[in-house]
């Protein structure tokens, strides 16, 4: 299991992988403390998440430069990720016992509630785009519930999956409450059907969502996913253009386009399409790619060397199926892992980068004659994760909002995860959610207690 550095294309470090006997025994570690985890009171669990917050923002320095250096994330956004693992961690000890409280309900009993227990070991199965929120965004609400956890996490980024267990145990957690197995994909099945392991969450592609879901599925194995998304980004005559395209290259670029949740289809009114394009256009130009370590990097490398050659050859077949390069379009030369930032207009259903998910910082700009059109283009897609809108139509919007096929809507803000909210998509883009009180009983037992 190799990490290689992707700013520059060198190797950082070699892991090994883990024998089948220290699968198994980390799996049996990690359900034996669960049996103790499970009566550990509320407000000790919320005290050692406060912990964790509290650690990962004093090595936030440290964790960061760790995430740059081996996915290539702009350190100014790598410092932000590592402060929203922390926000998530004292939301869940601040909200926890609140959203684990027993719900009581009126019936023939005497007296009849709801109770949320944990349901045991949960595997999750990690990307290496988020290499540390993804987990904690699951994590913090599976340990607060009661529940231990193993983390199978992308191999690129293995570094990044030992640091946070360290930090987890070095903030007091009990031993083998959080697990990381160092195993490649293909070797995931045998965790998933072992009989210790109760339910398995998955943030990645879809191709990796059904392979999970069917090995779940056999097993009868609750599952949760959250796969790919081609986000449409869509903006209406009555916009402020300039604002929507300097929103659009956040919404495109973050994480170097390397996001779930990136916009990456501009359905954009033909009245003000030349409008947004141009200031579009003139942005994405403006942008500084460089050495993500520079704090004043706005887009650093791809995160592995087939992703880029993937990218491009999506960007060629879109071209030849009629996409025109506004700007960018190749690689940038020199070492690393480095994209120009793209845009492509006259980009129409049937060409790829209206059909497939892009991952990189390339946008595909399309034309809609009416806000009809815009709601069948945005839903003419597999996947539907998130979506925006801008327009100062509130209402209108409000009403657009209903007959959008996704997992959330942000009229005139991008799309973005918040603890507060719930997260995940719908058809291709997965199912179950993570965050707020939906993601915190994804991963428990509803019981039902009726007394007479």
């Amino acid at each position: 299991m190799q990490t290689l550095n992707p700013t520059t294309g060198k190797l950082i470090r070699n892991f090994s992988e883990h024998s089948s006997g220290e699968v198994r025994s980390a799996i049996e570690r990690t359900h034996a403390a669960f049996v103790r985890w499970r009566n550990v009171p509320l407000e000790d669990r919320a005290s050692l998440l406060r912990r964790v917050a509290s650690r990962l923002r004093g090595e936030s320095r440290v964790l960061a430069a760790l995430i740059v250096q081996e996915m290539g994330k702009p350190i100014g956004q790598a410092l932000a990720e590592v402060e929203k693992c922390a926000v998530g961690c004292d939301y869940y000890a601040d909200q926890g016992a609140g959203l684990l409280a027993s719900e009581s309900v009126a019936t023939d009993a005497t007296r009849s509630y709801v109770r949320f227990d944990p349901i045991g070991v949960v595997l999750a199965i990690m990307p290496w785009n988020f290499p540390f929120w993804q987990v904690f965004r699951f994590a913090a609400p599976a340990l607060m519930a009661g529940n231990t956890a193993l983390l199978k996490h992308a191999t690129n980024v293995t570094g990044c999956a030992l640091a946070i267990e360290r930090v987890i145990r070095d903030a007091g957690f009990p031993a083998d409450v959080f697990n990381t197995l160092l195993v490649s994909s293909d070797r995931v099945a045998d965790v998933i059907a072992d009989p210790l392991v109760r339910a398995v969450t998955l943030t990645g592609s879809d191709a990796a969502g059904r392979a999970v879901a069917s090995v779940a599925g056999r097993h009868l194995k609750k599952c949760v996913l959250e796969l790919g998304g081609a986000d449409p980004f869509i903006v209406l005559a009555d916009a402020d253009i300039e604002h929507a395209a300097e929103q659009a290259v956040v919404a495109r670029t973050q994480n170097n386009g390397q996001s779930c949740i990136a916009a990456k289809r501009f359905l954009v009114d033909d009245s003000v399409a030349d409008e947004f394009t141009a200031a579009f256009v003139r942005r994405m130009k403006a942008l500084h790619v460089g050495d993500p370590a520079d704090e004043r990097t706005e887009i650093g490398p791809l995160a592995r060397h087939d992703l880029r050659e993937d990218l491009h050859d999506q960007v060629l077949r879109s071209v030849a199926a009629g996409a025109t390069v506004c700007c960018g379009g190749n690689h940038v030369p020199g070492p690393g892992f480095f994209y120009q930032p793209t845009v492509l207009s006259d980009v129409q259903p049937g060409t790829p980068a209206f059909d497939e998910e892009m991952f990189g910082p390339v946008a595909a700009v399309t034309r809609v004659q009416n806000p009809e059109e815009a709601i069948a283009l945005a839903n003419r897609s597999a996947f539907g994760l998130g979506a925006s809108l801008w327009t100062r139509d509130l209402s209108n919007a409000e009403r657009m909002a209903a007959e959008i096929d996704s997992g959330s809507v942000f009229i005139n803000g991008i799309v973005k995860s918040d603890p507060r909210l719930p997260f995940g998509g719908v058809k291709d883009s997965g199912y179950g959610r993570e965050l707020s009180h939906f993601g915190l009983r994804e991963f428990v037992n509803i019981k039902t207690v009726w007394v007479q």
